[in-house]
């Protein structure tokens, strides 16, 4: 498996494109910290970002896995420029010729998925916890350390969204149509929401429906977490406002999206032993 994984990495590495874009999200997800240097001084009006606790222990595991899974973009488009660059690059031939068999090839591509996860939630977790030592108004460990099931959704998160697009990857070939596909898949959820919405069922009735789905069911791991925010929630309290929302990660959540991941790791492995390379 090491080895497997030491070649796609020499190959991501030694594409220029790949590497600006691994290095860029890397970088993103570091300047999360600068956040926390946001200050607005107006006359009387004074902000600073990081005192309104969004940096607090437990609640920033839930902030910044929520936030910095939209950065994903980049790593997505790296895994489907990196199976476009085999089939133009004509290296995934030349592989099977060396004596890599499509399953291990299939394998390694999965690995890649797998590492950047890792490496994605381990870096998320380390800005997290210096930037939630610094700000967090809570400093007992029982504190510090609840809620972590953000990071393991996070994680799952990514890995599902990654498979899918090496699925693309395989499935269309050039990187720019893989991505526009995605898009598609992404309206097509949303039209298919509305259209269950209108036409079917009531508002919940739909969520459940639509949580079966690959993209939602990525989404629906990490609940948003503004209303959960205690100045949200004193502002509507103040208004007269209620909010009470389930915003906790339910182990069924975790079995969609692994399902799915499994079903795209099987596809992309079916539709490259199916073709004539």
């Amino acid at each position: 498996m090491i080895r497997l994984l030491e070649i796609e990495f020499i190959k991501l590495w030694n594409n220029r494109a790949s590497k600006v874009l691994i290095i860029s999200y890397f970088f993103i997800l570091t300047s999360i910290a600068l956040v926390a240097a946001i200050k607005f001084d107006i006359g009387p009006v004074k902000f600073h970002l990081a005192e309104i606790g969004i940096f607090n222990f437990p609640y920033i595991w839930h902030f910044n896995t929520f936030v910095t899974a939209f950065f994903k973009l980049f790593l997505a488009i790296v895994i489907v420029s990196m199976m476009s660059n085999e089939y133009s690059n004509k290296t995934i031939k030349q592989n099977l010729i060396d004596g890599l068999s499509k399953k291990e090839f299939i394998l390694s591509k999965f690995l890649t998925v797998v590492s950047f996860s890792v490496i994605s939630t381990v870096f998320v977790f380390l800005v997290s916890l210096i930037l939630g030592l610094i700000y967090s108004d809570y400093d007992e460990l029982s504190i510090i350390f609840s809620d972590l099931e953000f990071l393991a959704a996070f994680f799952f998160k990514l890995m599902g969204f990654f498979s899918f697009c090496l699925f693309l990857g395989i499935l269309v070939k050039r990187s720019a149509f893989a991505l526009g596909f995605l898009i598609l898949w992404q309206i097509f959820e949303g039209i298919t929401r509305g259209i269950i919405r209108w036409k079917l069922f009531d508002g919940d009735t739909t969520d459940a429906i639509m949580g079966f789905f690959p993209l939602q069911s990525m989404f629906n791991l990490i609940k948003e977490p503004f209303t959960r925010l205690e100045a949200v929630q004193t502002v509507a309290d103040q208004v007269g406002e209620s909010i009470k929302l389930n915003y906790h990660v339910h182990w069924y959540e975790f079995l969609i999206v692994i399902a799915w991941t499994a079903i795209f790791i099987y596809l992309s492995y079916a539709l490259l032993k199916k073709r004539d390379l």
